[in-house]
């Protein structure tokens, strides 16, 4: 296994930060906190990212009866990760988590945990490799049978815009009709602030991630039925009753459906 690197931040680690998780150390707290020092505002941006990962899951098992899930770029474990969400409603469902971080693969026994009805399973690929994804995918699950592609906070790590919209296209083409398409991501046009902040931590050598305008985010979903708001700021798609309104922050997702 790669040897992890604890005397360097990493964005997995901060963002594990971030969600409130354990996963992490003393040098990415520190390159974390640096960050929320100019823009607070990315702790609830990650959070608001993974709470509009949950309710798409919920719709998906719920109202589209969706079982299957290829959830791509999956991140470090923290709360409420997709299999949970989904297995919570759905125990029979099956999960297979793609990522090829070290850092993850070390931490994916975490992800592998199940319900005995359903099926968790862990593949080391890239991103750029959507062949191998599909192949390895159907190892796990039917590809004759609808599946919930799940690509979060990933593809702004994609400099290459066109190259993004390929991959998803790659993936998409490989799952049947009645499938679905679940991306979020950090936009452009919303908030300056943190435009400015992640314009700043690009420039630092760390692993980029680019904010995308909405219109970007909207043509990766190019083809597909949406799922009614559309694209729109996380924490106005399908918000949950009572609380505070929910107030739009420069972080963007929707739901699409393959025809």
């Amino acid at each position: 296994m790669t040897e992890i690197d604890t005397s360097v931040p990493h964005s997995a680690r901060i963002w594990n930060y971030w969600l409130g998780g354990k996963d992490n150390y003393p040098v990415d707290e520190e390159a974390g906190d640096a960050y929320t020092a100019v823009f607070p505002g990315i702790v609830t941006i990650a959070r608001s990212s993974r709470a509009f990962l949950g309710r798409s899951i919920r719709h998906l098992v719920t109202e589209a009866g969706v079982r299957q899930f290829l959830d791509v770029g999956t991140g470090l474990p923290t709360v409420d990760n997709t299999h949970e969400v989904a297995q919570r409603l759905a125990p029979e469902a099956k999960i297979v988590y793609v990522d090829n971080d070290p850092l993850v693969l070390a931490h994916a026994r975490a992800l592998l945990t199940s319900t005995p009805e359903g099926v968790t399973a862990y593949e080391d690929l890239s991103l750029y490799e959507p062949e191998k994804i599909l192949e390895a995918a159907s190892r796990t699950l039917d590809l004759s049978r609808p599946t919930a592609l799940i690509l979060s906070g990933i593809l702004g790590h994609v400099a290459d815009y066109d190259r993004a919209r390929e991959l998803v296209r790659g993936l998409l083409a490989g799952l049947p009709s009645g499938s679905y398409l679940c991306v979020n991501d950090g936009s452009r046009g919303t908030d300056p602030d943190y435009e400015n902040a992640q314009d700043g931590y690009n420039e630092t050598g760390a692993v980029p991630y680019f904010l995308r305008p909405v219109g970007m985010i909207e043509a990766f979903f190019e083809g597909l039925e949406m799922v009614e708001p559309g694209v729109v700021s996380v924490p106005l798609w399908r918000p949950e009753p009572g609380g505070e309104a929910p107030r739009p922050i420069g972080q963007h997702g929707g739901l699409g459906r393959k025809p």
